[in-house]
């Protein structure tokens, strides 16, 4: 699965693994009355890396956690689902708005391949000073580059170049 190779999700690791990250969502987002270290401590155990200052609003959800990786004053709003079946990194300073899903889920295009329930999945990252906007939707593979703005409701379905604004289904660059 890490690897990006065709996986099953009933597998019993995997299921284990989901498992554990179900029972830490239910955690963190039950935690409203928890100090900002009480939160920073959850943030800690339940995702692969996490800077300082970061501030992720409930409820959150994710896959697995482990394999995202959160820079420092990095803001995620209300509501915001991660699919983390590889990996996902984040860099210093990104906001994200509110409803925003982050997909690396992928599955095959072949129908015969669909019908025997195997998934894959392909790594995303956001650079440093990226603003996204609330509802959009980052799919499976895509780079955004540092400085970029990602207009809300956006699909972005390719890399976004550092500095560029993007908007609409699909997201394309806002022509001046």
């Amino acid at each position: 699965m890490l690897a990006g190779e065709f996986y099953t999700a009933a597998d019993a690791e995997i299921q284990a693994d989901q498992a554990a990250a179900r029972d830490w969502m239910e955690r963190y987002n039950c935690g409203v009355g928890l100090t900002q270290d009480q939160h920073r401590e959850l943030l800690v155990e339940g995702l692969g890396g996490v800077g300082e200052g970061v501030v992720i609003r409930p409820p959150f959800h994710v896959d697995y956690g482990y394999n995202i990786k959160v820079g420092n004053g990095v803001f995620l709003n209300f509501n915001c689902v991660i699919l983390d079946v590889v990996q996902v990194e984040i860099g210093d300073m990104t906001q994200i708005g509110p409803g925003v899903q982050i997909l690396t889920a992928d599955h095959p295009r072949e129908p015969a391949l669909r019908a025997q329930g195997l998934e894959f999945g392909r790594p995303i990252r956001i650079g440093r000073n990226v603003w996204i906007g609330a509802g959009a939707l980052i799919m499976p593979g895509v780079t955004i580059g540092d400085d970029a703005l990602i207009g809300a409701g956006s699909v972005v379905t390719r890399d976004v170049a550092q500095g560029v604004t993007v908007m609409g289904n699909p997201a394309r660059p806002r022509s001046a």
